[in-house]
């Protein structure tokens, strides 16, 4: 979906078992949860290890209130005191309660909940809606996960590197620390589009045996939109909403984030784009922590305007089977990007991940024709046209 350290990320999640079945409730603030006990983590005696899942990986009959290590989450007296890790995973985890919260509120059927730890280090909350009212599958994670990789896998992670990383090339482990909210959205009516998006900080120090290789952090991210069909107004209304966010920062973002999202979402045996793009950006430490930890915020906080007012106008249009076998055709493409080309899913596919986890992003139906062409101008021509041929939604003045 967005990088391959996105495996290490959401690899252990959606277990399949119907005994893991814990209730949340969505709400504005993440500040605490506390548990019928009264402690803000749950006791060891809470927690058991479901036969189904990677045998490695704890899954917890409640969320924890802090996914770090104890002692490093966030300073609720004072939260510009606690370290970027902490402030970090606050965001992501109200971002989460908030998006689940507006999806629910249109769809009328709850996520469902599966909160994990991992031994080696960190933890997640997985929340998937199948089959609901409005969507076929949606589905928004965070994670937070420590620890130690090898060298080989922060290659991958990073695309080779760069100067400002450390020098993975050499002997020894490279500690890590990654932190991400991630979604995917495919609703049922095919006038009503899907949207990808996912928000991360990626840290790592010093293999301990590399002398003078520096420590390195960086943010990535973006939000993209993939309809079926184009109705113009959506289109520009999702593009205007990642633009106001981008230039509440810096007015090169948008322009720069825009260009990139089209150039990463492109299925290259096809030469079209997966869908009609939004921003993407990644090894984003050029400035500030501070203000890019805003940026991301802000960022993060348009996912509801941007894509809820173009559901709630569509999700109840009339339909007929030509425009459900179309939909199934772009969604076909969506399988074609995600398992050829995505990072994050290629990686976690070599890499022995966990297949449930990986594959999450994938609709629950999708549909390939031999040879179809959809006859020129007609809708579908449309939007397979926009795909292949990037418009400027939001133009710069």
């Amino acid at each position: 979906m967005w990088e391959c350290i996105e495996a290490l990320l959401f690899q252990p999640y959606l277990i399949n078992s119907s005994t893991l079945q814990p209730q949340h409730t969505t709400s504005n603030t993440t500040s605490q949860h506390h548990y019928s006990n009264g402690l803000s983590r749950p006791p060891m005696s809470s927690r058991f290890r479901a036969t189904c899942a990677i045998e490695k990986e704890e899954m917890l009959m409640e969320r924890p209130a802090s996914l770090l290590r104890e002692g490093e989450d966030l300073q609720w007296d004072n939260p510009s005191t606690s370290s970027m890790r902490a402030r970090f995973e606050t965001m992501i985890r109200k971002a989460q309660d908030d998006i689940c919260a507006a999806v629910e509120d249109v769809d009328g059927i709850k996520f469902r909940e599966d909160s994990w730890m991992r031994p080696g280090g960190g933890g997640g909350i997985s929340r998937v809606l199948q089959d609901g009212n409005v969507w076929e599958k949606a589905g928004v994670n965070v994670s937070v996960v420590y620890g130690t990789m090898p060298p080989e896998a922060y290659r991958a992670a990073t695309g080779g590197g760069s100067d400002n990383k450390p020098a993975a090339n050499k002997a020894g482990r490279i500690p890590f620390f990654a932190a991400g909210i991630s979604s995917v959205m495919h609703p049922k009516n095919p006038f009503a589009p899907t949207v990808h998006f996912n928000y991360r900080y990626f840290e790592t120090d010093s293999p301990p045996d590399v002398a003078g290789a520096p420590k390195a952090w960086w943010f990535g991210g973006g939000t993209d939109l993939t309809p079926s069909y184009v109705f113009d107004e959506d289109v520009a209304h999702f593009h205007q909403v990642q633009k106001q966010a981008c230039d509440k920062h810096d007015l090169a973002f948008y322009p720069k984030f825009k260009q990139w999202c089209d150039d990463y979402f492109l299925i290259k045996h096809r030469g079209e784009r997966r869908g009609l793009g939004g921003i993407f950006f990644d090894d984003l430490n050029d400035r500030d922590a501070e203000k890019l930890l805003a940026f991301s915020t802000e960022c993060a906080n348009s996912v509801i305007p941007a894509y809820i007012p173009l559901i709630k106008k569509r999700k109840d249009m009339p339909f007929s089977p030509e425009h459900k076998d179309w939909q199934q055709l772009r969604r076909g493409r969506y399988v074609e990007f995600n398992l050829v080309y995505d990072r994050g899913t290629t990686f976690g596919l070599k890499t022995g991940g966990r297949i449930e986890s990986i594959l999450m992003s994938l609709p629950l139906t999708a549909r390939w024709e031999y040879d179809h062409q959809p006859e020129a101008g007609t809708e579908e021509w449309k939007l397979l046209d926009a795909c292949r041929n990037p418009k400027e939604w939001a133009p710069v003045s």
